[in-house]
Order: C-alpha cells, then structure tokens, then sequence
C-alpha cells in the first residue's frame, strides 16, 4: 500500500468522526451560540494537540506561524459559518452544501496552484455531488442560512488548496497546531467582541453542550485536522475532498441511529442508499487512478 493510499485511508476514517458530529451539533444550536460553542471546541483541540506536538513545538519558526494563521483563518470561516448556518437550514442541506466544496477544489487549484485535477479525479468529483445531490438534495426555499453554508464551503475549499500548498514548505505539526491555536484565538475574540457589544447569549454549560464541546474538540477538530493536516503532504486536493464528501455518508448512516432533538431518527429510503452508493462510486472512480502526488 502507498503513502497515497495510506493517506486516503486516513482521511476517510475522519469523514466518520465528522459525519457523526453534524446531528450532534444540530442539537446543541439553540443551547449556546456558535462563537462560544467553536471557542470552548477549537479551545480543548489547541490544547490537546499541544500536549501531543509539544516536542516539535519548541522548534516552531515564524513561517510556520504564518502559514498556519492563513490555513487558520479560513478553518474559521468555514466552521463559523456552518455553524450560523444551521440556525436557519436543515442538517440535510448544510451537508449538501458544504460538500460542493468538491467541486470547488479542483477549480481553484487550477487558479491557484496551476495543478490540473486528472480526468478520473474530476468525474469521480463529479458523481459525488450528483450523489450528494441524490442523498441530500435540497428542501424548502433558499435562505440565509443556506448562503452562509455556501460561504462555508468555499472557506473549507481553500483550507485544502493552501494545506496543500503550505504542507512541502513546513513542518506539519507545526501547520496542524498553528491553524487550530489560531482559529480558538480568533473564536475567542468573536466571543469576547459579543460580550462587549451585549450581542452575547447566556447560556448554561449542561451535560449535552459538554459532552459536545469534547467530543468535537478531541474526535472531530484536534484527531481530525490533524490528521487531514498530516495526510494531505501525501495526496491531492482533489482527492481529499472528493473524500470528505463520504461525511454525509456517514453522516446519513448516524442520522438512523442517534436522534435528533425531538428524539426522531431518519428513516432507511431508496433514496438514501443510491445517493451513498453514487458517493461511494465516485470516490472508487478516484481511487483506482494511478495518478501519484510530487513529494
């Protein structure tokens, strides 16, 4: 098995712990707001990898702050934002939204990185969206909450593209600590700046909100990210987030077991299962190219 493939491998496994965190998530929305919860999150991540990384940290230089504070800034964006988002959109459609970031990838690395996705990749890329699309779909009237998952998309689009541009030219601890430290100071200053302008929620930490806030933080931000960090110096962009879009997968098989707010789950339909299968072809359709990143 190759570096490539181990690393394929690797990012899959995270698209579980994600997929399972969106109901998780959905639930907790209008128990505390999303700057405190991404706070509180990105908060026990930065601090967990801390402990874990703290060797290679006291080597840690300033291009490696840099570019991790950019990797950083747009995590930010993108979890900011479909966070705010399913205030006022369905978890279906933030998830079909959030994984048009497969198609966005490919396009920007052209533009940014003049890397040219192969031909497999890019029909693998595009089946998955018709499966997303399939699986998903999109339900009610377009709000904001729906333009602000797009947003969202487009932030986790170039969080690949300079993960990938960045993870050759630094050390990648260094760029999985920084991007997470980064974004828990900048969610922090959202919460501080809410106080200040009596926009601040209160809210109370129940059992739910820290159960949520550390399993997301642990599983979901620090394992993850750091993960995908490290994986991505060994794949492509293209690839990672035509991986990613397996989360709704996932994320459908935990939508029939744990339920949601109202104590309702999902129910099993043709629907779902062609829309997984599509998803799942797609990723297939990519894995079987040859294609080898430069290391």
């Amino acid at each position: 098995m190759t570096k490539q493939h181990k690393a394929d491998l690797a990012i899959l496994g995270i698209t579980v712990v994600w997929g399972s965190s969106f109901i998780i998530m959905k639930n907790i929305t209008e128990d505390i707001p999303p700057y405190a919860y991404l706070a509180l999150r990105f908060l026990v991540a930065a601090i967990i990898l801390a402990a874990v990384f703290h060797k290679q940290l006291k080597t840690i230089d300033l291009k490696s702050i840099w570019c991790g504070s950019v990797v950083g800034l747009t995590l930010y964006g993108g979890m900011m934002l479909q966070v705010m988002g399913l205030k006022t959109t369905t978890a279906s459609n933030s998830a079909f939204i959030t994984g048009l970031n497969v198609i966005m990838v490919p396009i920007i690395s052209v533009l940014l990185l003049k890397k040219r996705p192969s031909m497999k990749a890019f029909t693998g890329a595009v089946l998955a969206v018709s499966g997303l699309f399939v699986l998903k779909g999109f339900s009610g009237s377009w709000t904001i909450g729906d333009t602000l998952t797009l947003l969202c998309a487009l932030c986790f689009a170039l969080q690949i593209i300079f993960i990938d541009k960045f993870a050759s030219d630094v050390n990648i601890y260094h760029l999985a600590f920084v991007q997470i430290a980064f974004a828990a100071v900048l969610y922090i200053i959202t919460w501080m700046i809410a106080g200040i302008a009596n926009a601040a929620t209160p809210f109370e930490l129940s059992p739910k909100i820290i159960f949520t806030v550390l399993y997301t933080g642990a599983l979901g931000t620090a394992f993850a990210f750091g993960v995908q960090t490290i994986a991505q110096k060994y794949t492509t962009p293209t690839r990672t987030a035509l991986i990613i879009t397996c989360e709704p997968v996932f994320g459908a098989l935990f939508a029939l077991i744990v339920p949601d707010v109202h104590g309702n789950t999902e129910i099993l339909t043709i629907r779902m299962v062609l829309g997984c299968l599509m998803i799942l072809s797609g990723m297939m359709i990519a894995e079987i190219d040859k294609e080898v990143k430069d290391k």
